[in-house]
């Protein structure tokens, strides 16, 4: 049984940051990849980030770049998404999902994801 959760989520005023954190028990592979999803009413679920359980490859979503950072600590299956320069549009649920394999030219496919955290709410006011 895999459980991933996620946490960190919050009000905060546009121009700051929030670090959300995603914690996977039960994972039977060795290797897997944590991918950091949003939605916000009304749009799709988009990818947000991407981090292989090594650490050794990340993909961000463009409208998150160089503002996001996603990494990651094998010994406890958590990863961290630092989001900084917070905009209003980056108001959203986010989720942390799982699955194995790597991250790649696939990685914001929502449907390869095996296993899904019920979500954090981010809210940036201006």
């Amino acid at each position: 049984q895999v459980q991933v959760v996620e946490s960190g989520g919050g009000l905060v005023q546009a121009g700051g940051s929030l670090r959300l954190s995603c914690t996977a028990s039960g994972l039977t592979f060795d290797n897997y990849v944590m991918g950091w999803f949003r939605q916000a009413p009304g749009k799709e679920r988009e990818g947000v980030s991407c981090i292989t359980w090594r650490g050794d490859s990340t993909f961000y979503g463009d409208s998150v770049k160089g503002r996001f950072s996603v990494s990651g600590d094998n010994a406890k299956n958590t990863a961290y998404l630092q989001m900084n320069n917070l905009r209003s549009e980056d108001t959203a649920m986010y989720y942390c999902a799982v699955r194995p394999g790597a991250c790649g030219g696939t990685w914001a496919l929502t449907w390869l994801y095996t296993n899904w955290g019920q979500g954090t709410q981010v809210t940036v006011s201006s």
